[in-house]
């Protein structure tokens, strides 16, 4: 089984070429945030114009890395959704009209659950079942993943992800887009304990996630303070302190809880190297192993998708040529329409 699969739920265009014997074969991706970094943000509609223009070289340049063509692709995946409706739509219909021409199966990926494969790109794959925690700029959830397509969410954000508390603070301390990574960066040279900010929801039970509140608590510690390097880097390692222990002690609950010996950490936060460490310590003192894609695969890829498609594939999962597409859609949930 080999599958090409195709990401483009955000600003990034990716490709990929996955093989079931001989695992990823090519993978291609271009960042849109040069395009929207004037913006401080993403804007809808220019990344779906510039996903119509990177599509096709993009999978002329990783079939030739490669070395394949379309003689030699059984299946086209492609991610479905949740993400920016115009761009999953840009996906959707290049991968069903590749899926029709070249006469091949084609089949819609959760982006999520791709996330939640990505660590079976690595050498050191867990097997089913783990537990995982996802991290990005939309999501925050715990999940006990028990087989391909057999997810239980155990906990979630009620508010911001963590990714999201992440580029909001960002902002409050004048990084450039995007603000998440430049946070992290800038929190390597911050002082620990001359800020302490909340760890949201510990003093309680119950595995979801709170991280509004630390947006506020960066508020206040900046107020009527000169905002000097110093200072910025401190509040951004008080910041990252506190996400990383939340995560942390959730993860450790969890772990407990579930009795799992896998923990896998997926998502594009999952790149922070702070983080890693943490919860490879939480991971070795419940006895489980952590495990962790490389850092080029925790952001939005196509490898994951193509990965996700072909394991799709190989259960005898596809769907028609019609182009579907969601914007909203929980992992595990049916897809349905537009």
């Amino acid at each position: 089984m080999r599958v090409i699969g195709i990401e483009t739920s955000c600003d990034e265009t990716a490709v990929a070429v996955y093989d079931a014997a001989r695992g990823l074969l090519a993978h291609r991706l271009y960042s849109q945030i040069p395009l929207h970094r004037a913006y401080g943000g993403v804007v809808p509609e220019l990344a779906s114009r510039d996903h119509v223009r990177r599509l096709l070289p993009l999978v002329r340049e990783a079939l030739a890395d490669a070395g394949t063509d379309r003689r030699t692709i059984d299946g086209v995946a492609y991610t479905a959704g949740p993400g920016l409706i115009g761009a999953l739509l840009v996906g959707a219909g290049f991968a069903r009209s590749l899926a029709y021409a070249w006469e091949r199966p084609v089949v819609p990926v959760h982006h999520l659950e791709g996330h939640l494969l990505a660590p079976l790109l690595e050498a050191d794959a867990p097997g089913f079942p783990f537990l995982a925690l996802l991290v990005s700029g939309g999501h925050t959830q715990l999940v006990d993943v028990r087989g391909l397509g057999d997810y239980r969410i155990l906990g979630e954000s009620l508010d911001d992800a963590a990714g999201e508390a992440f580029d909001k603070t960002a902002k409050l301390l004048g990084l450039p887009y995007p603000g998440g990574a430049a946070l992290a960066r800038l929190a390597e040279t911050g002082r620990p304990g001359r800020f302490v900010f909340p760890r949201p929801m510990l003093d309680r039970g119950g595995l979801d996630f709170s991280f509004s509140g630390l947006k506020t608590a960066a508020l206040v510690a900046l107020r009527g303070r000169l905002l000097d390097d110093e200072t910025r880097a401190d509040v951004a390692r008080a910041f990252e302190d506190a996400v990383v222990d939340t995560l942390a002690e959730k993860s450790r609950r969890a772990l407990e809880a579930t009795g799992r010996r896998s923990l896998v950490l997926a998502g594009g936060v999952g790149a922070n190297r702070r983080l890693r460490e943490r919860l490879r310590e939480v991971a070795r003192a419940s006895g489980a192993a952590l495990h962790v894609p490389r850092p080029e695969f925790c952001t939005d890829n196509g490898a994951m998708i193509a990965l996700a498609g072909c394991m799709r594939l190989q259960t005898g999962a596809h769907r028609d040529v019609s182009i579907t597409a969601r914007a909203a859609w929980e992992l595990g949930g049916q897809l349905t329409g537009v």
